[in-house]
């Protein structure tokens, strides 16, 4: 993955007319699984490292010599995510390394020719669509390890001010990228998603821009995106090809408003995207819950990741981060699976989600006893606790009644009351349910 991609850097997406029932599957599912696997796993030190190391193809070759996964088990994968309510799933295929999990043509950078020496992508595929959860492809655009990828300002073997070699052609590695997309559009059944990543053509930091940098010219998008499009006509095409895409991918923040009609944020459990094996900064469950509703409540998608260790094992902190999500979606799916946002506004500390005559009322914070809902007087013939369906009382408050000391301050017209219990469901985030 790129690093702190901000809103302008990706482009507006525009709907191919094919994929509408895609389209509509995916606004269904709303939470996904992103998994970023390969040799950087065994450096254990995040999936840039041979780029933040400037390695070289030769101190990179060790993780090739040692790729061995004897503990992946690609049925606990699935299980782990449909477990935590998963609906669909983004694998690397390759990443900026080069590195390919599937027995490709025409390389021999690839799994089959390490220790391991078998495919990986059917047996994640076959797993996944056995638990009934989609399938797409994330596939690096980058290529530090072939020979005709042109050195640039991303590239391990960059030196600023160092004259580069002209002896590549970039032409030959445009065709080894088609040609890559093309088997794995042709050999794994339907494919419901094609995420690539990333143009760079024109980034900048530090006031900065990238020397070298690449974009739709250099991966002859256009004619890319339509090979992609004529193999799998009902595909989704992410946004970074630097041409108009079906959904567009903010990476490592929430935005505070919907970034565009059709989008997906893409989030990690602890800021790396491979395994990193001293990196403990693990969000809490309740901020990954949050982040999920904050998501859709602006109408989006949330692709979380999980980067499986050196053996193929999902890491045991992982897996309790997705068990701890699983036991609050369990309760509260309904708010997400097919929610979207609501045109009533939500009081502070609150998210709203809503289907059809169902509106649903996210508590960031619990208030005390009573909640103020704007807008919503009279239009609400029953509310409940999501998590056990216990009756919440809807209050008309009378300003003109004291309590013996002091009098209700008048709420503004239009306001609905609810009489909240003083105790706090235990749940990561308690939900309420109103009946329209």
């Amino acid at each position: 993955m790129p690093h702190g991609l901000s809103p302008q850097d990706h482009t507006t997406p525009a709907i191919h007319p094919t994929s509408s029932a895609r389209l509509a599957e995916f606004r269904e599912q709303r939470f996904g699984l992103f998994i970023h696997w390969g040799l950087y796993a065994l450096a254990a030190r995040h999936e840039w490292v041979k780029q933040r190391e400037r390695l070289t193809d030769e101190q990179y070759q060790p993780y090739f010599d040692h790729f061995a996964p004897d503990l992946f088990d690609p049925d606990a994968w699935a299980e782990a995510a449909a477990g935590a309510g998963m609906r669909y799933m983004v694998l690397t295929t390759k990443h900026h390394d080069g590195f390919c999990l599937w027995d490709s043509a025409y390389t021999d950078y690839s799994v089959a020719h390490t220790p391991y020496g078998k495919d990986l992508v059917g047996p994640i595929v076959e797993a996944f669509r056995a638990r009934g959860l989609g399938v797409g492809f994330y596939h690096s655009l980058i290529d530090w390890h072939h020979p005709h990828f042109p050195i640039d300002g991303l590239h391990p073997a960059y030196v600023e001010g160092a004259t580069t070699p002209d002896d590549r052609n970039i032409g030959q590695y445009q065709s080894y990228l088609h040609n890559q997309v093309e088997e794995l559009l042709t050999r794994y059944g339907r494919i419901d998603t094609m995420w690539f990543d990333f143009s760079y053509s024109k980034r900048v930091r530090n006031g900065t821009r990238t020397p070298g940098g690449k974009g739709a010219a250099d991966w002859r998008s256009e004619e890319l995106a339509a090979m992609v499009r004529r193999l799998q006509p009902d595909i989704l095409i992410n946004d970074r090809l630097e041409i108009p895409g079906d959904f567009t991918t903010p990476e490592q923040f929430q935005p505070p408003a919907p970034p565009a009609e059709v989008w997906e944020a893409c989030q990690t459990l602890n800021g790396s995207w491979g395994y990193d094996r001293d990196n403990l900064d693990y969000k809490p469950v309740d901020l990954l819950v949050r982040m999920l509703i904050d998501t859709v409540a602006k109408n989006g998608n949330l692709l979380l990741n999980v980067g499986p260790n050196g053996r193929g094992a999902f890491e045991a902190r992982a897996l309790e981060s997705l068990r701890g999500i699983g036991a609050w979606t369990r309760l509260h799916g309904r708010s997400i699976y097919g929610a979207g946002p609501s045109t009533y506004e939500a009081p502070p500390d609150c998210r709203y989600t809503q289907r059809g005559d169902r509106l649903y009322v996210h508590l960031f914070a619990w208030p005390y006893k009573h909640l103020h809902l704007p807008g919503l007087a009279g239009k609400v013939r029953y509310a409940q606790l999501l998590n056990d369906a216990s009756e919440i009382r809807v209050l008309a408050p009378d300003p003109a009644v004291d309590s013996g000391h002091t009098k209700l301050g008048a709420l503004p017209p239009g306001t609905l009351t609810l009489q909240l219990p003083v105790q706090r469901p235990d749940v990561a985030v308690p939900v309420l349910e109103l009946f329209l």
